[in-house]
């Protein structure tokens, strides 16, 4: 299942959460490519937290997107 991209306003409501890192969160979730899978970016998110530090906040965040990026569509 393709990712969707999510709205400026989910960005934005993520990315604001308290403690998190805003910029993180943004370039993070805005940069998932079409092609890419659930695990993938989870693997990728592991590999940028030990990179840059991230704190538990702003990987929470991240997580959430995820989450809601690659939720299936309902009908």
């Amino acid at each position: 299942m393709a990712p969707r991209k999510l709205t400026d306003d989910e960005l934005d409501e993520l990315a604001s959460r308290p403690g998190a890192r805003r910029l993180a969160v943004v370039n993070f979730l805005f940069s998932i490519p079409p092609s890419a899978t659930l695990a993938r970016m989870r693997a990728n998110l592991e590999l940028d937290t030990g990179l840059y530090q991230w704190n538990a906040e702003t990987v929470c965040a991240i997580r959430e997107g995820l989450r809601r990026a690659f939720k299936p569509a309902t009908r």
